[in-house]
């Protein structure tokens, strides 16, 4: 089997992946960035919106070229659909962002990693990690058809809600059904939208999750749905809710569907563990996905920056108490808030439509001075005290 000597191995080159290539290299490391397809960035298995607050702690310059829509704000429905809140561009702020075009965007950060000195493998997957006395040091990829090792001080595994180098490793990323989304959306053409607004919809028509559309130029969105894996009862449950909703709106109804994407998403607080001896995880696979909006993108890129610039500082010295800085890092970034949003979510998922639009028609009255779910929660305390009590302390 041939042999390949790195100083840091990253698997998977979506955003978190290519972030931590990125700002590894920039230190000097020799790097490998490994994707398991034969194109970075396809197939799109995301509603693609993002923020622009983030984008200036990871150095990501804005390139219109990978924007299909600004976004001027965004409007939340109650279940019945008769109060709106409105979150405009005054109240977010930077908040506000982009629905972007995720293949030439993907491509784009790979491009800085490779700009820094990354060495990227297209079409090698990893197929089992290598570990010496309880390190991480490397992995098995095939190459084109032919299984090869790579040796590495440090692993920094990218790859996705789906992560098996984190199961290899020994690092418990298992799931609970209730903190699992199951998600189907459509790329629709031929639809009346408002093309500078993202669009959030709430209550039964999404169990447990909500519904969206995000507009993706003119006459064009990405619709979609997420359903907590434990509301759903058959096969083809979540499609179905999407069906139906559409078929209730006659500016979607008209539409017609040019693509398909399946997926699930995780909505559970930081994990405990998320580094051991020689290994990282980043991003989707570390669970950072945020429990309330299930966006993932602005923390693979920073969480992906954050195991770069460590694996410089531990490169010589690899342990799980070196690397155990990443692990601060994200929790300091992520662990309170994440906590906070979960209970926010399972509080979400018991109530009624009734209720919710009871508390959305409150919401939609007060005017809410920034973007956030802190802000909206703290208005649904001044009306609803006893909906926040549980995790009023994390207020």
């Amino acid at each position: 089997m041939k042999r390949y000597e790195c100083d840091v191995l990253v698997i998977g080159a979506g955003p978190g992946g290519s972030m931590a290539a990125r700002f590894a290299a920039r230190h000097g490391l020799r790097v490998f960035l490994i994707e398991k397809r034969p194109e970075i960035g396809v197939p799109v298995r995301c509603a693609e919106g993002i923020s622009r607050a983030w984008m200036e702690e990871v150095e990501i310059p804005v390139e219109k070229h990978w924007i299909d829509t600004e976004i001027d704000g965004a409007k939340i429905y109650s279940p019945d659909e008769k109060s709106i809140v409105v979150l405009s561009a005054e109240q977010a702020g930077n908040e506000v962002g982009f629905v972007l075009n995720r293949e030439y965007f993907d491509k784009y950060l790979a491009s800085l990693a490779a700009e820094e000195g990354a060495e990227i493998w297209l079409k090698s997957p990893a197929i089992d990690i290598i570990k010496e006395d309880g390190q991480v040091k490397g992995a098995i990829v095939r190459k084109f058809g032919e299984n090869v090792e790579i040796h590495a001080k440090i692993v920094i595994a990218a790859d996705g809600f789906e992560s098996q180098v984190a199961r290899w490793a020994g690092l418990n990323t298992v799931l609970r059904e209730r903190d699992v989304v199951s998600c189907v959306q459509y790329r629709m053409t031929n639809i009346d939208i408002e093309e500078n607004f993202t669009h959030f919809y709430i209550g039964s028509c999404a169990p447990g999750g909500y519904l969206w559309i995000f507009p993706k130029g003119e006459n064009e969105a990405n619709v979609g749905i997420g359903v907590a894996l434990n509301k759903l009862h058959e096969p083809g449950e979540v499609k179905r809710y999407l069906d139906e909703f559409i078929e209730k709106h006659s500016n979607l109804r008209k539409g017609s569907v040019l693509q398909i994407v399946t997926g699930a998403v995780s909505t559970c607080p930081v994990p405990k563990r998320i580094v051991d001896n020689g290994i990282m995880l980043v991003g989707d696979a570390a669970r950072l996905i945020d429990p309330i909006t299930g966006g993932g993108i602005a923390n693979a890129c920073i969480s992906g920056k954050y195991a770069g610039e460590v694996s410089a500082k531990c490169i010589d010295n690899p342990t799980k108490e070196c690397l155990e800085e990443y692990q601060e890092l994200v929790k300091k970034k992520w662990g309170r808030k994440h906590l906070r949003n979960w209970f926010v979510k399972e509080k979400l998922a018991s109530l009624s439509d009734g209720t919710l639009n009871k508390l959305m028609d409150v919401i939609s009255q007060v005017k809410i001075g920034e973007i956030s779910v802190r802000a909206i929660l703290e208005a649904v305390q001044e009306k609803y005290p006893e909906l926040v009590e549980e995790f009023e302390d994390l207020l």
